[in-house]
């Protein structure tokens, strides 16, 4: 198990929109998330930074399967109008990268 922190920002004024839309999750999206091997996707928001924590079983497969699955391309076509960038699924590699954790 993969645990993967990812950094994504929105566009400004976005923010309520952000929260609305992830109130509920579609199911076909939820399924496919699990099917890939997510056990648990996490979002903070500190007004328009996002801060993601994954727990996945393999992020590199996650990724492979979901960039074309049709579950997740809507739903990716949707957070393009609210991310100031879009994720095309270009990136083998997280962003973040782990610096510190408590032993």
């Amino acid at each position: 198990m993969e645990t993967v922190a990812l950094h994504t920002r929105l566009r400004e004024g976005r923010e309520a929109d952000y929260d609305r839309i992830h109130a509920t999750i579609p199911s076909e999206l939820d399924e496919a998330l699990r099917a890939a091997g997510v056990s648990s996707w996490r979002i903070w928001r500190s007004g328009r930074e996002l801060f993601h924590l994954v727990e996945v079983d393999d992020f590199h497969a996650m990724r492979a399967y979901l960039a074309e699955h049709p579950a997740n391309v809507p739903w990716q076509a949707r957070m393009a109008e609210l991310l100031e960038v879009e994720d095309d699924y270009s990136g083998a590699e997280p962003a973040v990268r782990l610096v510190w954790e408590l032993p």
